[in-house]
């Protein structure tokens, strides 16, 4: 099952997913999208790997261990997240709205584009 959670929200999903292990946001934006806006860790580890390197860098990632994942507005995310739990991944997040969200809802210092 994927959550869909909001940048608001991420706090909260966090702390009920700690049970699990630490949690980890995976970024999947192009590298010039990260030169754009990029968030701050707080409480969380974050990892960026593009969208279309993900299948030859899954090995990367640990499947056991609470993945939220972020892109512009959340339809990329939405989709790697849908091919981690096929992929045997279990707990899961989307962050609904992505970075342009997470400007707008918890970190206004983070450039929209």
């Amino acid at each position: 099952m994927i959550d869909h959670v909001r940048p608001a929200q991420l706090s909260d999903w966090f702390a009920q997913a700690l049970a699990e292990g630490q949690p980890l946001v995976l970024d999947v934006r192009e590298p010039w999208e990260l030169q754009t806006a990029s968030v701050r860790t707080d409480g969380f580890e974050l990892v960026a790997i593009p969208m279309g390197e993900l299948p030859g860098r899954l090995t990367e990632l640990d499947p056991s261990r609470p993945l939220a994942c972020l892109c512009h507005h959340g339809a990329r995310s939405l989709r790697v997240a849908a091919f981690l739990a096929q992929q045997g991944f279990g707990t899961l997040a989307n962050i609904t709205g992505g970075i342009d969200a997470w400007s707008r809802e918890h970190d206004s210092s983070v450039p929209r584009y």
